[in-house]
């Protein structure tokens, strides 16, 4: 569980920095970045949760 939270906060931190980053300069590709660590964020925590559900679905069989 701390990886999951370790992850979250360093996706928030930087989806927020470079959302900040946008509002200050004005430049589009910041709004671009905060999308992209968003979207890779979402995917690595839904791989981890997925490994999560099959360990827990193939631990009793062990």
């Amino acid at each position: 569980m701390f990886v999951i939270r370790l992850a979250a906060v360093l996706a928030l931190l930087s989806v927020g920095g470079a959302i900040v980053l946008y509002l200050l300069t004005g430049n589009p590709a910041y709004r671009v970045w905060a999308w992209r660590f968003a979207r890779i964020g979402a995917v690595v925590l839904l791989v981890f949760l997925g490994l999560l559900f099959i360990e827990r679905l193939l631990a009793p069989m062990i």
